[in-house]
Formats: structure tokens, sequence, C-alpha cells
């Protein structure tokens, strides 16, 4: 086991030291001191699910192989160590002469021992998340104060640049940052906080403090600075008397509160998020009365805990077994749920609670005693920053949302919830309205279907989305006349509801709360079409052929996996649960069109930023456990659309490569298929094998450069028109069968045998499979036979089967005698038939069929031309039968 240490009471320097360590060699184990800064212990509590480390407690009993010790020189002594652990110091502070002559030692001058490690990762070009590359900037900036000390070197600089590139967050460095005061910074600290007084403006927290500074000469940012740190409200102003007038000092960390706005109303000046001026000729007492009056017209409505909370959450009780908690967590994928007692919070039960406990054979334990004991709660009104305090402060990763009036649990947000709301894009539901766009992009006849649909949904009080695929596909600007339905209540209902307006008629499966409205269909007398109401209705704006067939309703529904692999069981529930049931957050999209919500984006999951920035990315960790066949999706997707595989998918996506060994073969074979005829299917063939998935699904799916020219040039290959006669005319079907084919043709009948019972192919393919295989290694003997010789064989091989050796082959001469087989020999047959035969008296029987090859060999091979040549060789044929 490899192991990585660093300092006790550890500051932002080692900890993002840990983090370097590790991103550096994945396989050792990060250790967390026991002993923390305040402000890194609550980076951990809110942010330290993103990351990887480990508690010392959680550590395995293991003997220990190697130490990386970073940020320090002193090593504590741990269990597991022994006189064969290797150390290896990598730090920035002048080296100690009592190391051991032992260890390996990188010391290096940087001003913050995390830019080391920095450096290291951007030469590697490892990928850096929002939260990784934020905690690695925290280190710098924190031992640099911020790139302003001495001690700070231009490759701090570089790696903090590097870092801002990845993705870190500003926003969230500047509200871990500490910074040290001056003994007279600290008295007027102390003035400062004993003044500051709370104002909450549209659901923003305000601070207002007042102090007299005109007997010193003092910076004060930093004691502003190190205030707003300390009461973390959303906006800290301060009012101080100075010699040359009232100092304005403003500081925010909302977007909604812009006190550049503020300053500038004083005469000041600044950004959104910092700003200052002087004001003259008036007394304190004045500008803060001035300010408390403009205040409403400068902050903005904060983004509220009601945006991006759940409705209708799931709570246990305090007797709760945690083995039936584990096995609520594992069926619908939460990281932690409320205990409730009589109506009232009193804790929040973990997974990782309940997973110590169960490995500790202690199922048996409940909720109440596995918990984190707290009454902690939040209203629908509460704003993001509430949310984040409060995080901060407990370390909860769900907090329940009541009901002011009753204190009724209604809702629960969680850590991911705030995640998606703090990063640069925003992730609220997105009010991005697309009407427009949906406007352009469907037949008349299908956008007046759509409306019929939004009107009665809106006159019945039900939510109707358009979901996934099409949405991602109209903001791709390359939008699909195919779109799904999900109908947040009751879709069954509708459905009824469209059909008693409109006419049609209704199935449905009130077991998954799917209807399907049929809107046209075949009557039994000659096929002509059955006319419905609901046609009518839009005929006025376009064809009938416009318009589907049938339309499918969706109840939105949550799922759960029984076990990895398992087909979905499916529940009732929110359209917000309904889409992280999808693979990957693009496709998590949902366009509403009931009422005044007609083409409004929501966006519950990043979809959309990730769409803007190119990324396929699932939606938790287990996504590919739960479905595998998401691996092959995520690579689809992927080269369909230029897109690239997060680094964390990847990573998951890698790790869950040996659960394909237990999907069945019908499942792989159906996302093998939607592959093969996508326009980069060369591609995406070349994707999978690159990433180990044709391995994983047998070892016989071999792919090599062969393959990648004559799959590819599927796409393009158009078959000459004596073939088209021959093979399967469906572009589709041809181009799968004829993949197929070409991928199994030069294994030996076995490998090809056990590829195809694998991937459940249908009878026929193998049978294709199977001639072609025999062929291909028949080549060299067919250039040299004779056109009959060569007629008899491929008569008895499907066309299908000869184009995949057609296009297999390099040979021309070989592509020149199936050309001639299909163009010519094929067609050739004798002139005379059976009934000449019984005209010159022969019995019928096996001689019949016999004679009749002879003749076509002889046509084929030239021996005779005409049918006076052929009735010659009739004859001698039935004089050496003794016929006559």
């Amino acid at each position: 086991m490899k192991i990585i240490l660093t300092h006790e009471q550890a500051d932002f320097d080692a900890l993002a030291s840990l983090l370097g360590a590790h991103l550096l060699d994945e396989f050792s184990i990060p250790v967390l001191p026991r002993r923390m800064n305040r402000n890194v212990r609550a980076f951990l509590n809110l942010y330290g699910v993103e990351l990887s480390f480990v508690e010392p407690g959680d550590l395995a009993l293991k003997p220990i192989d190697a130490i990386t010790l970073v940020d320090t020189q002193s090593l504590v002594s741990i269990k597991g160590m022994g006189v064969h652990t290797r150390v290896h110091v990598i730090d920035h502070h002048p080296l100690r002469e009592d190391l051991s002559p032992d260890w390996e030692i990188t010391v290096s001058g940087t001003g913050a021992n995390t830019t080391i490690f920095v450096e290291t990762l951007r030469e590697r070009d490892i990928v850096l998340g929002t939260i990784q590359s934020t905690l690695l900037l925290l280190g710098i900036y924190e031992d640099t104060g911020s790139l302003t000390y001495t001690r700070t070197t231009a490759r701090d600089l570089r790696a903090a640049s590097y870092l801002l590139e990845q993705g870190a967050s500003l926003q969230i460095a500047t509200d871990f940052l500490n910074h040290p005061l001056s003994t007279t910074q600290q008295i007027i600290y102390d003035q400062l906080r004993a003044s500051a007084k709370y104002h909450s403006i549209h659901g923003h927290n305000i601070i207002i403090a007042c102090g007299d500074v005109q007997d010193v000469d003092e910076e004060l940012s930093t004691v502003v600075h190190k205030l707003r740190d300390l009461l973390d409200p959303d906006a800290l102003i301060v009012l101080i008397t100075t010699r040359g007038g009232v100092q304005l000092i403003a500081r925010s960390t909302s977007d909604n509160i812009d006190v550049a706005r503020l300053a500038t109303h004083f005469g000041g000046g600044g950004h959104e998020r910092a700003a200052a001026g002087i004001i003259k000729n008036k007394k304190l007492g004045e500008v803060q009365q001035e300010l408390i009056g403009i205040l409403p017209r400068i902050v903005q409505p904060a983004i509220s805990v009601a945006q991006i909370m759940s409705g209708n959450p799931q709570l246990l009780s305090p007797d709760t077994l945690a083995d039936d908690a584990a096995k609520r967590m594992q069926r619908y994928g939460h990281e932690g749920y409320p205990v409730v007692s009589g109506g009232k919070v009193i804790g929040l039960l973990t997974r990782r609670a309940v997973d110590r406990a169960i490995s500790h054979k202690l199922s048996y334990y409940t909720a109440e005693s596995l918990m984190d004991a707290g009454e902690h709660t939040l209203r629908p009104g509460d704003s993001i920053e509430s949310l984040q305090r409060l995080m901060t402060i407990t370390g909860w990763g769900q907090i329940p949302v009541v009901d002011p009036l009753s204190g009724e649990i209604i809702g629960i947000v969680t850590r991911t919830d705030l995640l998606k709301t703090l990063t640069s894009q925003p992730r609220v539901p997105s009010r991005l309205n697309l009407s427009d766009r949906l406007e352009r992009a469907l037949p008349p006849a299908r956008l007046a279907l759509l409306k019929v649909i939004a009107a009665v949904a809106d006159e019945e009080h039900i939510a109707v989305y358009i979901v996934g695929g099409f949405v991602r596909d109209l903001l791709l600007d390359r939008p699909s006349l195919d779109f799904d339905l999900v109908v947040e209540g009751d879709a069954i209902a509708l459905a009824h509801a469209l059909a008693k307006r409109y006419g049609g008629r209704i199935t449905s499966h009130s077991r998954f709360g799917t209807a399907k409205w049929l809107l046209r269909q075949s009557s039994a007398k000659g096929g002509q079409l059955i006319r419905p109401l609901a046609v009518a209705a839009v005929l006025e704006n376009g064809s009938e052929q416009d318009l589907p067939a049938s339309l499918d309703l969706v109840t939105a529904r949550t799922e759960f996996y029984t076990y990895p692999t398992a087909l979905p069981t499916v529940e009732r529930g929110s359209i917000k649960l309904d889409l992280h049931r999808r693979d990957f957050t693009v496709n998590t999209l949902a366009l509403r069109l009931d009422g005044q919500h007609y083409g409004e984006l929501h966006d519950y999951w990043g979809g959309l930023a990730d769409l803007r920035q190119g990324y396929v990315r699932v939606l938790h960790s287990l996504s590919f456990v739960d479905d595998p066949t998401r691996i092959l999706r995520a690579v689809r997707f992927e080269q369909r659309f230029g897109f690239q595989i997060e680094t964390r998918t990847l990573n998951l996506l890698i790790e869950a490569l040996s659960l394909l060994d237990r999907v069945s073969g019908d499942r792989i074979r159906h996302e093998l298929n939607n592959v093969l005829v996508e326009e980069q299917a060369g591609a995406i063939l070349n994707r999978l094998d690159g990433l180990g998935i044709f391995s994983a699904i047998h070892p016989g799916l071999r792919w090599d450069a062969w393959l990648v020219a004559r799959v590819g040039s599927l796409v393009i290959v158009q078959p000459g028109e004596g073939w088209l006669e021959l093979i399967d005319s469906d572009e589709n079907r041809r181009r799968i069968f004829l993949t197929y084919i070409l991928w199994l043709l030069r294994l030996s009948p076995d490998q090809a045998r056990s590829v195809g019972e694998r991937l459940k192919l249908p009878a026929q393919l193998r049978h294709m499979i199977h001639n072609a295989g025999h062929l291909w290694l028949e080549i060299p003997a067919l250039i040299t036979s004779s056109p009959s010789q060569i007629t008899a064989r491929f008569d008895v091989i499907s066309p299908m089967a000869l184009f995949g050796v057609y296009l297999a082959t390099d040979l021309p001469e070989v592509r020149q005698i199936l050309d001639l087989y299909v163009s010519k020999w094929r067609k050739i047959t004798p002139i005379m038939s059976g009934h000449d035969l019984r005209a010159k008296g022969v019995p019928p029987g096996p001689i019949y069929k016999e004679v009749l090859i002879a003749l076509r060999k002889a046509w084929l091979d030239g021996e005779v031309s005409s049918l006076k040549d052929e009735a010659a060789l009739l004859n001698q044929l039935l004089t050496e039968t003794n016929i006559k």
C-alpha cells in the first residue's frame, strides 16, 4: 500500500499538495491529518465528497510500502510502517539536516508547495475538475498571500494561471482565504465587528458596519476582507470616518449584488464584487441612511432554495435499520436521508455511516444510532448563500426544506444542487426559451399537434415536456422529427383527455404510466387510412404524412437497479427525477410546452453547460454500473457530436468495462447496431477498440487497420446495379449485416461462431458470416477455377455474403469474378428445359437435373454457344447415359 501524508494543523497548501500527489499517482492514498485549520475543515465539509481523501480512521490496516510526504519534512509514525517503507519528501521549505539518508528528497524553492505538483500536472496534460483546480489554487494563494508575498515566484504565478484555465473558481477560493491583521488593523476590526448590523434585502443577508479611524492611517481592505470572512454575508458594506471624509468599502459574494453600482452612486468606483469611494461633505449617519434607502434598487432577488430543491423527499424514521437504509440508498442512489420523528428533522443518515455499520456487521443498528444528529432545515425562500453557510457549518450534504407556515417537510436540497449552481454556468432550471427555434424546426402539422397537446395539458393543469435527444439536437441546430413527451402527473389521464377532445384511440400500461395515442391506423379494408378527429384538427397546417402514426406519452418517473446490469424498476416521480435517470447530462434537457411555460428550457443537471463545452458526462458515479451499455452510448455520442468524454466519466467507464461480460448479447448487439448506422461509425468503432471495449465484450472481437478501411467505407460505398438486385435494399440493415460479415469472416469458424452466440446474432446473419468465412479461405482456388465451378460455388451462398467478400478482397481478379457472376454468369441457363427432355422420351428422374446442370456448365465454360451446339451436347449426354 502506498499513502500520502502531510503535517498536522494543515493549511490549504498542505491539503492541495495531498491532492496534487494523488492526481499524479492515483494508486497512492491521500490521508488527511487529524487536525486542520478551521477554513480547511470548512472546505472539506462542503466539497470533500468531490475529492478522494481518506480519514486516518478509514485507512486499511495493511503494510505500507511507500509514503509520499508533502509540504513537510517531519514524519509521524503510523501503523503499517516498517523498515521496508520507502519515504519520498516533496517540499518547498529549506532542507533539514537530520533527515534519513534513505529518504528520497525533492525540495524546490517555490512560494507554495502546491506549485510543484501543478507544474507536473500541466506537463502530463491531466484535466482537472472545478473543485480540484480550486483547491490547488487555494494552496498557492494561501501560501503566497494571493501572490503578493515577497517569497512568491514566477512559477507560482504561472501555476495559478494554469489552474484558472482549468476552471478554478476564484469565488470559492476567496470564500476560504484568511489574511493576517496588524495590531492596528485588529483594533479597527473589533470596532467594525461590534457595530455590524444585518439587513435582509430581497433574500440576501447584507451587513453594514461603521467605524472611526481619523486618528490612524492604516490599510483597510484587508480588515474588510477578514470581517467578511467571519460574518459571511452576501455583501459587506463598511462606512468609516477618516480624515478625508467617509470611506466606503463594499464587498459582494453574490452575482445579484453589484457593489460597483453602489460605489458609483456615492462618487466612487470598482467592479461588481469589490468597490470603494470617499464621500466628502457628509456625515457618517447621513451616508448610512442614504445607503439603506438605495440598497433595494441595487440588490437583485437571489436564487432561492425553492428553485433548485427536489420536492417530495424521501425520509427515514429513527427506527429504520441500517440494512433497510442501505437497500434504499442502492435503490435510489441518494447519498443521505433526513431522519424525521414527529414531523421534525432530528438528524441525517449518510451512506458512509451505513456502509461502515454494515462492514462492521452492525446492520441491525438503527438510523437514530448512526445519524448525524441535528435539526438543520431551510425555507424555500432562503438564498443559495444561506444554503452554503449551513452546509459548511454542519457538513450535511442534504438539507431538508420546510414550509415556513406549517413546518411540513416539502423538499430537499443537496450538495450536488449547490455545486451545479456555484459553477461558472448556472445549472438551476434555465429560463432560456426555445419556442422560436422549436417552431422553425418542426413541420407545420407536427407543430400544430404539439400545440394541441400543450393546450389540453394546460386546461388539465398538467405539465408536459419534450425531453432528451430532441432538445439536445435542437440546441445543436440538427433537429429531428422524433420526440418523447413526458408528463409530470398522469400521462394516461392526459391521453384520454386528448382522445375525448380530438378522437383517436388510446392504449396504455398503468404499471408504467405510459399511453400511446393512435392518430391514424390502417383499416381492415384495403389498408386505407382512417382519419380520426385529431388528424383532421391539424391538417390545415400540413399533410398527413407530416404526422406520426402514434404519439407516446410517458408519466415522469424515477428508476432504480436491483443489481448491476439489471433492467431498471420504475416508480412515478417528478420531471427532475425523471431526467436524472437518463444516461448523460446532455440528454437531461427538457422543453416545457403547457400554458405560459411554452418553449421554456429546463436544465436541472447541467446539460446545457456540457452541451456548450462539448462534454459527455454521466449523472452519478454508478451510472455505468447500473447500465453498462451506456459505455457504448458514451462513445457513440462523443464521436457523433465531436465531443469529449469528461475525465471522471472516462475513468468510471474504464472501471466498469468488466461488467459488460454480464450484459445480454441482445442488448449489446442493439447498441452496436446503433453504432453501425452512424455516419461516424468508423471513428466510433476505432474509439471503442482503443478503450478496450471490444475485448471486454468478447476476446474474438478484434479491430485493426484492415477493418478500419473497409467498415469506414461502408458509409459511402454504394453497390453496383447488379448487386442491388440481390442484396438488401434497406441501407441501414445492409450496413449492419456487411459490417458483421467483414468483422468476423477472417476469424476461424469456431471463433466466429462464439462471437455470434455472444452477440445473439440472427441465424440468417450467422449463416452469412459462416459462408463468407469459408469463401474467404477459398479465394486462391477461385482465381484458377472455371466459370462453371465458380458459379456452382456462388449459387449456394447468399448475395450479402458474396458482397461482403467483394468488399473484403483487394484482388482485382477476385472482384472481377464476383462482378461477372452477379452481372452475367448467375443468369445463364440452358435454352432447352425439362419439357424438351420429356419430348425426347426421357423418363422423369434425377437425370433431368444432371443433364440441365451439364448444359449450363457447357454454356458457362464456352463449350457451347448456340442452340445447335446445345442440342448436339444433349444428344451426346443422352447417348452416354444409354437413354434414347
